[in-house]
């Protein structure tokens, strides 16, 4: 299970690496953070022409989906994490 983290959660790759605990849904699920979520530029070849990210997210891969019992069709959930 994988994420990416927002712009300032990653902490110029601090974060990159470690695992966090992720909750919602009455679950917990530990990802692993992989990437970053670019929230500050974003709209360039760098970044896929892809818009920035919104601020405060976890973009998380259908495993952290699944194992947390959320639809992946409802796009945001509110979720909490912390550090391992």
């Amino acid at each position: 299970m994988v994420v990416a983290l927002s712009t300032g959660w990653f902490k110029n790759m601090a974060r990159c690496g470690h695992r966090i605990k992720i909750t919602a849904n009455g679950k917990s699920v530990y990802a692993k953070v992989v990437d970053e979520c670019d929230s500050v530029y974003g709209c360039d070849e760098d970044h896929n022409y892809e818009p920035p990210c919104a601020d405060n997210i976890v973009d998380a891969s259908l495993a952290v989906w699944n194992a947390l019992g959320l639809d992946q069709n409802v796009g945001m959930e509110g979720i909490t994490w912390s550090d391992e």
